[in-house]
């Protein structure tokens, strides 16, 4: 709380500017894995919409196009004055970098006990989607372990962690396999 919340950042916001600095900084010395590579390959043949919850670019890096972030993304900050004024940073933000209104710019992170922006985006591909894929989660984070139920009934759901949560759901396959190998049997399921 003390660096992911609004009250940490009221109390302390130069530890928790250093905090995502720091992250920001670890970023830039990690690339993409192959599980990110294979989804991004899918592209060329299918219709791919990535929601993710990470805040990183390795979906982009990876040459991903439509990558939605629930959480927010690293390498953004916005204006605590005006969370819609969200501009790309890539190095060391401080106090004092202000908007152009003034306002200190902070993280373009969803912090604890903030709104979700993007959640409606998200519900809308899941509500059109031919196949949901979750990968890498614990299921324990909402409203993004909620966004399964929105799909249609018809729509299978693959779900490709190596300790998947238990899940009552008849639609649901689990391959409980790291990102990395687990889409490649997800790759022989869906074979033509």
């Amino acid at each position: 709380m003390q660096v992911a919340s609004i009250q940490g950042f009221s109390n302390n916001p130069e530890l928790v500017l250093d905090f995502y600095n720091q992250r920001r900084k670890q970023l830039k010395q990690v690339e993409p894995n192959a599980a990110h590579v294979v989804l991004a390959e899918l592209e060329k043949k299918y219709e791919v919409s990535i929601v993710t919850q990470n805040v990183d670019d390795l979906h982009e890096r990876a040459g991903s196009k439509n990558v939605l972030h629930l959480h927010g993304e690293l390498r953004k900050v916005r204006s605590i004055g005006n969370p819609a004024d969200i501009k790309i940073w890539t190095e060391d933000i401080k106090l004092g970098d202000l908007c152009d209104h003034g306002y200190q710019l902070r993280p373009h992170i969803v912090w604890f006990g903030e709104d979700v922006p993007m959640i409606e985006k998200a519900v809308a591909i899941c509500e059109t989607a031919d196949i949901l894929m979750i990968i890498g989660t614990s299921m324990q984070v909402y409203p993004a372990s909620s966004l399964m139920n929105f799909v249609k009934t018809s729509i299978p759901i693959y779900y490709i962690d190596p300790k998947p949560a238990k899940i009552d759901n008849k639609k649901l396959t689990v391959i409980a396999k790291p990102a990395t190998t687990g889409l490649v049997q997800f790759l022989e399921l869906i074979k033509d």
